[in-house]
């Protein structure tokens, strides 16, 4: 394993993290007794692999059902002192839950400390507040940092860009979890604000997130070639020395076998990457256009300032990897969360675009025009059932 220091917390990290909202039993809280045997035992031998090949920061959430009463079950039988625990809470307009939440959350664990809390949502200027009020859930956690049973904060995003600077430049947070990997990098500016002010970098589910990389479709295999998709992009992320680790959300042992293959990687990553980042380019751009590849991000306007409360940016992102990359049954299963994932993932689906008078919106894009026609033809493409995220079902 190779490890990289987690900003000002001088943690030594693995490159690699074992994140723990695939292994679990259920997405809700359950009496201990209804765990099966057979659950709990491959959650252990998944733990141990991870300790196994080095990864020994083990990341998990008060929001992933059983994961927190699962590994209480092993963390106490590990030495601490090898260990680095990360849980997560998410932010409450009363700090008195968010203090109950993480009470219970060591109280699963069955520790007497984490090493990262961290406040998990941090998405919208709502949830900042809760966080930075005075009283609220931040002077908390300060006051849980000087009874010892945390070492270090920082916070989980699914935000824009925008709000996670503007969280980062609050100096109040020691690292920061993220999304960034291959198909979706505007968050790199957030990264190198959380480099400027010395913060851990923790990149959130580049595999599953980052493209359903565990089923990828056969186009996808053919431009990472000689790379697995999932070795490719652990490597394109990695090969950012910015970047600090990256989330392996294994649902079993052997998950972290494809990921292992990139270590070996490392040194050689300018060699190897830029003849696959030179054809996903060129495919993308025989597919969709040079113009639009380069250009259709441009003077998009937020769900909040869009007729109907449409996520555009995201619905021809999305169209964008379903036509470039074959990507479908990624697009739909993301697109389909519109509607249905509150600040995790804001904003409408296309539905009904042809009623829109979107003009207006869409004034500073060069492609102002045939936006509307895109969104209807992205709509017909990707609708299908509505899909909750895995916490809320």
């Amino acid at each position: 394993m190779q490890y990289r220091r987690f900003g000002r917390t001088e943690l030594s990290m693995p490159v690699f993290s074992c994140g723990g909202m695939r292994y679990q039993f259920k997405w809700q809280d359950v009496p201990g007794w209804q765990i099966p045997k057979d659950s709990q035992r491959n959650l252990q031998a998944t733990i141990h692999r991870a300790l196994e090949v080095g990864i020994n920061h083990i990341e998990t959430a008060r929001g992933y059902g059983t994961s927190e009463m699962q590994l209480g079950r092993i963390l106490p039988k590990l030495p601490r002192e090898k260990i680095i625990v990360q849980t997560k809470v998410s932010p409450k307009p009363d700090a008195r839950e968010f203090k109950q939440q993480f009470e219970q959350s060591l109280r699963y664990l069955k520790l007497d400390y984490v090493d990262l809390l961290g406040l998990h949502g941090i998405n919208d200027r709502e949830t900042l507040d809760y966080s930075l009020r005075p009283g609220g859930c931040l002077d908390v956690g300060q006051k849980l940092r000087s009874q010892g049973k945390v070492r270090f904060i920082g916070f989980s995003t699914h935000g824009p860009t925008d709000v996670i600077i503007k969280t980062i430049e609050t100096k109040q947070f020691d690292y920061v979890n993220l999304h960034w990997y291959y198909i979706n990098q505007i968050n790199w500016p957030a990264i190198e604000a959380a480099n400027h002010h010395d913060m851990g970098v923790f990149i959130i589910s580049p595999s599953d997130k980052g493209g359903m990389l565990y089923q990828p479709p056969a186009k996808l295999v053919e431009l990472c070639q000689p790379l697995s998709p999932i070795v490719f992009n652990d490597l394109f992320c990695l090969s950012h020395p910015q970047v600090n680790t990256l989330s392996i959300g294994a649902s079993k042992p052997e998950d972290f076998d494809e990921h292992l293959k990139t270590l070996e990687l490392l040194d050689r990553s300018s060699e190897i990457l830029p003849p696959i980042l030179e054809r996903l380019e060129r495919t993308a751009i025989e597919r969709l256009g040079k113009d639009w590849v380069r250009t259709w991000h441009v003077g998009l306007p937020t769900p909040e300032r869009t007729p109907g409360g449409l996520n555009i940016p995201v619905i021809l992102w999305l169209r964008n990897l379903a036509i470039a990359y074959d990507l479908l049954d990624y697009a739909k299963m993301r697109y389909n969360l519109l509607g249905n994932g509150g600040h995790w993932f804001p904003g409408a689906k296309a539905e009904g675009v042809q009623d829109l008078d979107l003009q207006p919106c869409l004034a500073d894009s060069p492609h102002r025009d045939c936006i509307p026609k895109l969104l209807a033809e992205a709509h017909e493409m990707l609708a299908g059932e509505s899909v909750q995220r895995l916490s809320a079902s």
